[in-house]
């Protein structure tokens, strides 16, 4: 009996057509749109598509909406219309038929498809063959939507903290809003809570966390920790950010995060953020920024500026005949309970012609950078007020040269690309200007090709240097992959440079020679090298190997050394590797050559069926100077239903670049 998708056929099959009821006897088959059920006995309303069908097997086919297929058994099913099932003593799984690796037990279970949950009461996980958990009422999703409900319990452990056990609750307030609420037993320290809250309008969205440590065993203390991020478009062209965050003391992330990121912040910050959009090319902001120091006994820093406000006016246009205009005001308060205060004014207007063709381009460029300097509280040198003004040239070029070239039957695109820079500003001693805000620029090619080699203000280095640079790269024409890229360039000073952050002048006339070398060399090895050395003594200063081997799916093999002079000798390795028949090595060091000890670990392995894995992950990482933890992670990931277990798969994806997961997501 076939009517639209549904499909019905028995031994027997008796039909009522005064109440359109259908009755098999024998084997009995129903199909409603793919998802079947088989037992000796039925009686269903075609019209209502209600009724019930004796001991059934049941098996729901995989859909766009449904990731996985899924089958089981019940006493009972009973049919509540055309979108809802309950299965009586019921057995479910996603495993493929002849698997019963993991099942679902439950005296009722309750499949809505109008919504897309499952709801089963008395419900228990067994893994081959034995319970692992019981929960009186569990409901799931029947596809990727959010609901709802109990998370699948998280168990792992860390040194500090003991065993650690979370019982997420998921509430879907809203298709706008919704909070994950999880209690979080450390049995070393005691009962944490822990809230998410996530919220979005069609002018603003942010997130609020908080979490709440009473009466720490260990501590002794209570502790917390709070963030709230918003953004909102007050008007059309007004907009408000903020990330606000404070924790209850120093060691609060070393002691009580699992994650390397977390343990190793030390800046909190109280960010607030004006933004207005006019004229179209105009942009002003008013902006508060403070810092709570997480400080390191072993390691302390020196607590930085609050700008206490920031305001800046900046614009940019292509006019002119294609010249660009450009314009950066600013005008901050630093304030600092211990070093001077001051009140920053920046002026920097500039304007560039770029002259740009398809074998090449010339850019030259004009800025004035005026500066004024008004000192306040904490000035215990005396220092006058000081007024900076400086401008600056600059003419940047280059060349895009190419030709095809063969090797062997692959024809390859060899480009050459020369570029020359050349920056002038004159010196003005800066020696008295405390350093409120700025840092150099790590050496490399992003500084090279710069008027300035300092940014965030308070210095301006002299110039009058020229930079000669080329890269070259070959690519292959047919597949757009850039087998080679090599890249070269070296800065010489007509005049030695003189302003440093240090004070003490180099005196060198030329830079370091940078060289880079990177490129997927093969269909498997992609390289990654590059090299800053010091000709005028003959020596490297710093370089980089790195190497990449991925010869298929779940096999990835990282290599890599660093080395800075004096201060940095280290070797990286780390895999994903299967070992066997569904098995998979997971692994990473980071050792120092030169401290002659482990500063990073990772250890693992990963098991992978059709519907479920199980992940085991030791972590070794520092949490401060001289001191490291270990989290373990243990996750069984049953496809289709949940995982249980602290989730290792961040980790994972940071300690083993290229780290890919074999199994499909867990629901």
């Amino acid at each position: 009996m076939r009517q639209d998708e549904l499909f019905i056929k028995a031994d027997t099959l008796d039909y009522t057509e005064a109440d359109t009821t259908v009755v098999g006897r024998g084997d009995v088959l129903i199909d409603k749109a793919g998802d079947q059920a088989l037992g000796p006995f039925l009686r269903f309303n075609i019209e209502t598509q209600e009724g019930y069908m004796e001991t059934p097997n049941f098996s729901f086919a995989k859909k766009l909406q449904r990731p996985r297929a899924s089958r089981g058994s019940a006493s009972r099913l009973q049919f509540e219309g055309p979108d809802v099932d309950r299965l009586f003593d019921a057995r479910y799984t996603t495993c493929s038929a002849g698997n019963d690796d993991w099942y679902l037990r439950a005296s009722e279970l309750e499949l809505d498809r109008r919504v897309q949950i499952g709801v089963a009461t008395h419900a228990s996980v067994v893994f081959k063959g034995v319970p692992i958990l019981y929960l009186p009422f569990l409901d799931f999703p029947l596809n990727n939507q959010r609901k709802s409900g109990f998370l699948t319990p998280l168990l792992g452990t860390s040194g500090g903290n003991g065993l650690i056990l979370e019982v997420p609750y998921y509430w879907n307030i809203a298709p706008n809003y919704d909070a994950t609420i999880t209690p979080r037993l450390l049995t070393k320290r005691g009962l944490q809570l822990n809230n998410e809250f996530r919220y979005l309008q069609k002018d603003w969205l942010g997130q609020i966390d908080a979490e709440y440590l009473p009466n720490d065993n260990v501590k002794g203390i209570d502790r917390y920790f709070g963030r709230l991020q918003h953004r909102h478009a007050l008007l059309p062209n007004l907009s408000l950010a903020l990330d606000l965050q404070k924790a209850s003391d120093d060691d609060y992330f070393r002691d009580l995060s699992t994650k390397i990121a977390s343990t190793s912040q030390v800046l909190l910050p109280r960010d607030g953020l004006l933004t207005y959009n006019f004229a179209t090319y105009w942009t002003a902001s008013a902006r508060v920024l403070r810092y709570q120091v997480l400080q390191d006994a072993l390691n302390s820093i020196s607590p930085p500026y609050q700008l206490s406000p920031q305001l800046t006016l900046a614009g940019n246009r292509n006019a002119y005949h294609g010249a660009n205009v450009a314009l950066f005001s600013e005008s901050t308060d630093f304030h600092h309970p211990n070093q001077i205060n001051a009140r920053r004014i920046i002026v920097n207007p500039s304007v560039s012609y770029p002259l740009t063709r398809s074998y090449g381009y010339v850019t030259p460029k004009l800025s004035y950078h005026a500066t004024r300097y008004l000192f306040g509280d904490n000035n215990n040198a005396g220092l006058p007020n000081v007024t900076r003004n400086l401008p600056t040239g600059s003419l940047d070029s280059g060349l895009f040269l190419e030709r095809d070239t063969k090797l062997g039957s692959t024809v390859y695109r060899h480009t050459v690309e020369p570029r020359v820079f050349y920056a002038y500003t004159p010196y003005r001693d800066q020696s008295r200007i405390p350093n409120f805000s700025t840092s150099e620029l790590d050496f490399g090619f992003a500084q090279i090709f710069s008027e300035n080699p300092f940014i965030g203000g308070d210095r301006i280095a002299d110039a009058n240097h020229i930079t000669f640079g080329a890269t070259s790269r070959l690519i292959n024409t047919d597949s757009g992959i850039e087998r080679i890229r090599a890249v070269l360039a070296q800065r010489f000073h007509f005049t030695p440079p003189r302003v440093t952050l240090s004070g003490t002048p180099s005196g060198d006339r030329r830079s370091d020679v940078l060289a880079e070398l990177s490129g997927q060399i093969t269909d498997h090895w992609t390289l990654d090298s590059s090299i800053q050395y010091n000709a005028d003594q003959s020596r490297t200063e710093r370089y980089l190997i790195g190497a990449r081997y991925r010869p298929g799916p779940g096999k990835i093999l990282n290599l890599g050394y660093r080395f800075t002079r004096d201060s940095l000798r280290q070797v990286d390795v780390s895999t994903q590797w299967p070992i066997a028949a569904n098995w998979q090595g997971l692994a990473r060091v980071n050792y120092s050559l030169q401290d002659k000890r482990v500063l990073e670990g990772l250890v693992g392995l990963e098991y992978n069926r059709d519907c479920w894995a199980l992940r085991l992950v030791a972590h070794r990482f520092p949490i401060a100077e001289q001191r490291t933890t270990t989290s373990f992670f243990i996750q069984l990931e049953l496809k289709g239903l949940s995982a249980i277990g602290l989730n290792p798969l961040e980790t994972l994806k940071q300690n083993i670049p290229g780290y890919t997961k074999n199994s499909e997501t867990a629901l």
